[in-house]
Order: structure tokens, then C-alpha cells, then sequence
């Protein structure tokens, strides 16, 4: 088992970035694909990014592609997405979730931390 804890979470301008972290409990994080989902007031849970357990393979949700960048330190259970040329509709709370296959849904994921909370503004 996994237990991720997401950081970094805060308020930036349009335009700003920021860097997420989630860090993982347990001896087997390198077991785990992990993502990046979000969930905005009044909308349904999205996918934001995932990366394979080696860190080889990545995906990305159109919407964040060429702004935000996943990425994995298996020595430190720590999974990041750098968060680059925010919009503020990209305000939302972000969860990181682990799963033992790859996928960019979120009934596919096991386990989930308890979110932080990004807002943009205009």
C-alpha cells in the first residue's frame, strides 16, 4: 500500500506557476503508476497527468500539455507536476492517486491523498 500527500498547493496569477508534490508512504511507490487528477466546484474529477512506475512513459490531458510537467523521484516516493503558464480555469483542487496499472482514469487508481487546493486569478 501507498498513502500519497500532496504539497504545494496555493494562490498564483494568471500566467504564474507552481509545483506540486506528492510524497508516498510505503516501500513499494515504484510499484505504482501515479497521477494527477483535479476536481473544480461543481464539475467532475479529471485527469490530469500520469507516469509509469520507471517514469518512461507519460500522458497528459490535452488541456495542460506543453504547460504542466510530470515527474518522479522513485529514490524519495515523490511524484511532482510542475504547473506552468496557469489559467485560471485550471483552479482546482489537484489529488494525486497511485495505481498498480497505468491509466488516465480515475476508477483505475487505488489509492488517492487528500487534494491541495490551486487557485488562478485573472
Amino acid at each position: 500500500q501507498v498513502q500519497p500527500v500532496e504539497s504545494g498547493g496555493g494562490l498564483v496569477q494568471s500566467g504564474g506557476s507552481l509545483r506540486l508534490a506528492c510524497g508516498a508512504s510505503g516501500r513499494t511507490f515504484s510499484n505504482y503508476c501515479m497521477g494527477w487528477f483535479r476536481q473544480a466546484p461543481g464539475k467532475e474529477r479529471e485527469f490530469v497527468a500520469a507516469i509509469s512506475r520507471s517514469g518512461g512513459r507519460i500522458y497528459y490531458e490535452d488541456s495542460v500539455k506543453g504547460r504542466f510537467t510530470i515527474s518522479r523521484d522513485n529514490a524519495k516516493n515523490t511524484v511532482f507536476l510542475q504547473m506552468n503558464s496557469l489559467k485560471p480555469e485550471d483552479t482546482a483542487v489537484y489529488y494525486c492517486a497511485a495505481s498498480l496499472i497505468e491509466a488516465v482514469v480515475a476508477r483505475k487508481y487505488d489509492y488517492w491523498g487528500q487534494g491541495t487546493q490551486v487557485t488562478v486569478s485573472s
